[in-house]
C-alpha cells in the first residue's frame, strides 16, 4: 500500500512539474517567436513597440482557440512512451521540454532567432533515444513508403519545406507588389503602414494557431500518461491555458531578436513589412490546416530574405543570415543534448 501510494504521489508530482515546464516552454516560445512578428512592425515604423506588442498578443490568443488541434495531434504522437511505466514516461517528457526551454533561453540571451519547434522536437527525440530507445520514436518511415507523412518525417518535412516556401513567397509577392505600385507616390507608405496592422494580426493569429498547439499537444500527452485522460483529446482548458501563457510571453516582446530580424538582415520599409507579414501568415496558416508544425522564426526570416533578394540581393546581410542558419542546424542536437543532460541529472530523484 505504501509503495502504491508513493508511486501515485510520484506520478502526480511529475504531471505537475511537466505541465509547468510546458507552460514555461509556451512562455519562452511567446517572447522568442513574438519577435518575428514585432520586428517588421517596429522596423517599418508601422506601430510603436507597445502598440505592436498589444496587437500581436491579442491575435496570438485567438489563434489556438479558433485554429483547431491538428498540430497538437501531430506533436502528441511524435513519441510513443505510453507502454513505459508512468514515472519514466513522464520524466522523459519533462526532460525533453526542459531541454527545449533551456535552448530557447540561450538563443534569446544571445539575440539569435532560432526555432522553438526544432528545440521541442530535438528535446523529445534526443531524450527518448538516450532512454528507452529509438523504437519509441514515431519516425514515420513506413508510412512515408506508402505515400503519406506522419511522426518525425512529417515534422521534419514541414520544418525543411516551410523556409523554402517562405523565401519563395516573399520573393514573388514583393516582385508583384513592386509592379502594382510602380507608379505610386511616397504618400502610399501611410496606407501600407495601416495595411500592416491587418497583415500583422493575420501573422499573429497563424502563429498562435500553430505554435501554441505544440504545448497543447504535450500537455495532453502528459495527462494521458498520468492517467487523467483515457485517450488523446485536447481539453478546452488546455487550449485556453496554453493560449494565455504564450500570449503573456508575447507581451514581453523579445526585443533582442527584434533588432536582429528588423535591422540585421535587410532594411525594412512599410512595403517590405507588409509583404513579409502577408507571405509568412499564408505559409503558416496553410501548414496549420494540414497539421504541419512549422517554425514562425524560419518562415518570417526567410520571407525577409526573399524580399531583399528580389529587390537588392547585395543589400541583404547574408553573413547574419548565415549565422541564423547555423543556429538552426545546431538547434536539434543542442536541445537534444540539454534534454539528455537533464535526463541523467533527474535519474537519482525518481529511482
Amino acid at each position: 500500500m505504501l509503495t502504491e501510494t508513493f508511486l501515485l504521489d510520484t506520478v502526480f508530482l511529475l504531471v505537475v512539474l511537466t505541465i509547468v515546464a510546458v507552460l514555461a516552454f509556451d512562455f519562452t516560445n511567446g517572447f522568442h517567436d513574438a519577435s518575428n512578428m514585432l520586428a517588421t512592425l517596429v522596423a517599418s515604423r508601422a506601430m510603436t513597440p507597445a502598440q505592436a506588442a498589444l496587437l500581436v498578443a491579442c491575435f496570438t490568443l485567438l489563434g489556438p482557440i479558433l485554429g483547431g488541434t491538428a498540430v497538437a495531434n501531430t506533436i502528441g504522437g511524435l513519441v510513443s512512451v505510453e507502454t513505459l511505466p508512468p514515472p519514466e514516461a513522464l520524466r522523459i517528457v519533462l526532460c525533453a521540454v526542459g531541454g527545449a526551454v533551456g535552448w530557447n533561453l540561450l538563443t534569446w540571451r544571445l539575440g539569435i532567432p532560432s526555432s522553438s519547434s526544432h528545440a521541442l522536437v530535438g528535446g523529445l527525440t534526443g531524450v527518448v533515444m538516450a532512454g528507452p530507445g529509438a523504437e519509441h520514436v514515431a519516425w514515420g518511415f513506413a508510412e512515408l513508403a506508402h505515400g503519406y507523412l506522419t511522426g518525425v518525417t512529417k515534422v521534419l518535412a514541414a520544418l525543411l519545406i516551410s523556409p523554402v516556401v517562405g523565401f519563395a513567397a516573399g520573393f514573388a509577392l514583393h516582385r508583384l507588389m513592386n509592379f502594382l505600385l510602380r507608379a505610386a507616390r511616397p504618400k502610399v507608405n501611410r496606407r501600407l503602414r495601416r495595411g500592416q496592422w491587418v497583415t500583422a494580426a493575420a501573422l499573429a493569429f497563424s502563429h498562435g494557431a500553430n505554435d501554441a498547439q505544440k504545448g497543447m499537444g504535450i500537455i495532453t500527452l502528459v495527462l494521458v500518461l498520468g492517467g487523467q485522460l483515457t485517450h488523446f483529446q485536447v481539453p478546452l482548458w488546455v487550449m485556453c491555458l496554453s493560449a494565455a501563457v504564450i500570449t503573456a510571453g508575447t507581451l514581453l516582446g523579445g526585443w533582442r531578436i527584434v533588432r536582429t530580424l528588423g535591422f540585421g538582415i535587410y532594411k525594412l520599409r512599410p512595403l517590405h513589412g507588409l509583404d513579409a507579414q502577408l507571405a509568412s501568415s499564408g505559409v503558416i496558416l496553410g501548414a496549420s490546416l494540414v497539421g504541419g508544425p512549422v517554425s514562425t522564426t524560419h518562415v518570417v526570416t526567410t520571407a525577409i530574405m526573399g524580399i531583399g533578394a528580389s529587390e537588392r540581393p547585395r543589400a541583404v546581410r547574408w553573413s547574419v543570415a548565415g549565422e541564423i542558419a547555423l543556429t538552426w542546424l545546431l538547434t536539434l542536437p543542442g536541445s537534444a543534448l540539454l534534454a539528455c543532460l537533464l535526463f541523467g541529472l533527474t535519474h537519482a530523484f525518481f529511482h
